[in-house]
């Protein structure tokens, strides 16, 4: 099993635990960038191998092209590696996920994350690959990774195995990798599988010791933002070949997994880092997201070990 994970290393170099990154926000709404700096640091120094910025869990579709630009610059400034970062650039308009994705190669990103144009949901494969070709040919830059966002319980599209293979022959040295957050742990294992070589985040921690297994680079989870050092031990436990090691504290990951479900997501997780950081400012959310109350506050605290974390 060791040896099958070191042959299906991916060409795009990524892989480990990286987080879907919350985007702080101040009393005015608008993205903090001084609490977003230290947040990513926070990450990176509780064991992230890398961020995932501006997706599902960090607000992306409530910020403008602006806010993320500004943003992204913002963590440059302070000191958060640019190749440490993959941005969300996903949009229904082409020209904006255009622009957004030439704004992610100039701070350095590692790569792009890039939902499929989600409006129309009646769009086949023939359009959304063409798409994705109009993107890569108007960026026109030999340093774009695109990593391809199927999420379609929340996007209402997504994209099919058949259309993942025609991406990555026409473009292999671009379309190198996926975050699968579909849920279906068979078609994770079997993107691992048919395509090896292509690099295979699963989107829930949940699934990160059955995706590294099947030969995929690790994880990029909304729970990482709370349990980033419980998951780097079991990405270094696998790593490792401490199968038993790695079993068990993944059982602690979905233990921590299973106690949060049944919560809106976004604001589960600004009530834990609340919690655990004791800084006011992360119950701040954009409408039409608004912050639990605080019966649920307390009734998710309870469900939950924290002392696990670490």
């Amino acid at each position: 099993m060791q040896e099958q994970r070191v042959n299906q290393k991916s060409k795009s170099g990524l892989e480990g635990v990286f987080a879907a990154a919350l985007t702080p926000m101040d009393e005015k709404l608008d993205p903090d960038h001084g609490a977003f700096v230290s947040h990513c640091r926070r990450l990176l120094d509780s064991g992230c191998h890398g961020l995932s910025i501006f997706g599902t869990t960090g607000e992306g579709n409530s910020l403008s092209f602006g806010e993320k630009v500004s943003a992204m610059e913002a963590l440059v400034e302070g000191d958060i590696p640019g190749e440490k970062l993959l941005p969300g650039t996903g949009s229904c308009s082409l020209t904006d996920a255009v622009r957004l994705s030439r704004a992610a190669l100039e701070i350095g990103a590692a790569g792009v994350l890039v939902l499929p144009p989600f409006y129309y949901k009646n769009a086949d494969d023939d359009g959304l690959f063409r798409f994705f070709a109009e993107l890569i040919d108007r960026v026109d830059d030999e340093r774009l990774k695109i990593y391809l966002y199927h999420i379609p319980w929340m996007a209402g599209v997504g994209f099919s195995l058949p259309l993942v293979g025609r991406l990555i022959e026409a473009y292999p040295e671009i379309v190198v990798g996926t975050k699968d957050s579909s849920g279906d742990w068979e078609r994770t294992e079997r993107t691992c599988r048919e395509f090896p070589g292509f690099t295979v985040f699963a989107g829930s921690e949940r699934f990160l010791l059955d995706t590294l297994r099947a030969g995929g680079a690790g994880c990029i989870s909304a729970m990482v933002n709370v349990n980033a050092p419980l998951a780097r031990r079991v990405y270094e436990a696998y790593e490792a070949g401490e199968d038993a090691e790695a079993e068990a504290l993944q059982e602690d990951l979905n233990e921590m997994r299973t106690a949060t479900e049944g919560f809106p997501a976004i604001p589960a997780l600004k009530a834990l880092m609340c919690e655990t950081t004791k800084e006011e400012g992360w119950n701040h959310i954009r409408p039409p997201l608004r912050s639990l109350e605080e019966d649920q506050q307390q009734k998710l605290l309870s469900r939950l070990d924290l002392s696990k974390i670490s």
